[in-house]
């Protein structure tokens, strides 16, 4: 302690000697204890890095995923990158996707979250060519779609009831038809064997249908009997072509004499 302290201590009366030493005995231990704290916390707080840097690696020896760190990030539902790796990190729609599924701790700021100015008068351009019908028009529209469906309904239930109606007529036809194809297919069956049968008693004895010989006079009689159905087609022509003239001229025959008379 210099003399100008000293001095300064001895012009101190008793009272104000004891208030200075309580101070001195209540501030220097309190300021002494505050660095010691101080240098004790120290310690701590390199003590829970180097956990923490345990355990950071102890995980990363336990990942056997072999996932890059933003795959894996995103398979725990976190933010796959810290910071922007890409342009594309950059844009707005890119952000707000980011604060979309990861909230605020994405780090986004949600006021990107609405659109400029410009964005909304994009989107009025956009809706009036996308969208140029209002509410009232769609809702007409709707309620002409839905009367024209249940009338186009209405007519095919009509029809199918119009239909069934018709179906014993239907069966019946189609079974008339079908016993008329049997009964062709007969006839000509028929025919056939009866072609078959005259070559055989031309030749006086039975010959193997494969033989040479009988195939070239079946061919002979088939295209021989080909002409006489030709003739007969001709002939029953010729004979309904009379007939239709022949009532044509009694039909004139008897009007003109109708005429005769009223005269």
């Amino acid at each position: 302690m210099n003399t100008l302290a000293k001095v300064s201590l001895n012009a101190l009366n008793h009272h104000e000697k004891s208030r200075l030493a309580l101070l001195l005995n209540v501030c220097i231990p309190k300021r002494n204890f505050e660095i010691s704290t101080r240098e004790e916390k120290l310690p701590e707080v390199q003590e829970d890095e180097s956990i923490q840097e345990r355990e950071l690696e102890i995980e990363r020896i336990r990942d056997k995923s072999r996932l890059k760190p933003q795959h894996r990030n995103m398979l725990f539902n976190k933010l796959p990158y810290s910071q922007p790796m890409t342009e594309s990190h950059l844009t707005i729609k890119y952000n707000r996707k980011m604060y979309g599924r990861y909230g605020s701790e994405s780090g986004v700021n949600p006021g990107i979250m609405w659109p400029t100015k410009t964005d909304v008068v994009l989107r009025k351009e956009y809706e009036k060519v996308a969208y140029p019908f209002t509410i009232q028009e769609l809702v007409i529209q709707a309620k002409t779609e839905i009367e024209q469906k249940e009338l186009d309904n209405q007519k095919i239930h009509e029809r199918v009831i119009a239909n069934l109606s018709k179906l014993e007529s239907w069966k019946k036809d189609l079974k008339e038809k079908i016993a008329k194809q049997e009964a062709v297919a007969l006839a000509a069956k028929e025919k056939k064997d009866k072609l078959i049968e005259e070559v055989r008693r031309h030749f006086g004895f039975t010959v193997d249908p494969r033989d040479e010989k009988f195939k070239e006079m079946l061919a002979a009689k088939e295209k021989e009997q080909k002409k006489k159905d030709k003739q007969a087609r001709l002939d029953e022509r010729e004979r309904k072509a009379i007939a239709k003239l022949m009532a044509k001229n009694e039909a004139l025959l008897s009007s003109s004499n109708s005429a005769d008379r009223n005269s």
